[in-house]
């Protein structure tokens, strides 16, 4: 009786942890996202040469319209697979603006925004 009542609790526990992951993201009404990343109104800018250097699965920012956003932690849910991986570390604005995505993709975006592509 005591094990089913520890197995109980561990499998809570797990299912807590599940639904509190922080790579999940939580969208508000009508679709959008809600913005954690880029509250405050100061932003910071990368060069080519830094975004360039995370281009891997587990590291993976994008450029959009020369903005920089950190999509690692969306990477494994991406609806196009290892698509995203074609750009990471690079411009990935044409990619982005094909007709694949859906409208909801540009709401979403601005969740892994991380800063601006100096100039």
């Amino acid at each position: 009786m005591v094990l089913l009542i520890a197995l109980a609790l561990l499998l809570g526990v797990v299912i807590v942890f599940l639904l509190f992951n922080p790579r999940h993201r939580k969208y508000g009404q009508k679709g959008k996202a809600v913005s954690t990343s880029n509250d405050d109104k100061t932003s910071k800018s990368y060069s080519k040469n830094e975004v360039i250097l995370h281009n891997k699965r587990t590291d993976c920012w994008i450029i959009i319209k020369n903005k920089v956003y950190d999509v690692t932690s969306y990477v494994e849910e991406h609806p196009g697979g290892d698509a995203i991986l074609a750009h990471a570390g690079d411009d990935s604005t044409e990619g982005f603006f094909g007709p694949q995505h859906a409208t909801r993709v540009f709401d979403m975006i601005e969740d892994f925004y991380i800063g601006d592509l100096d100039q």
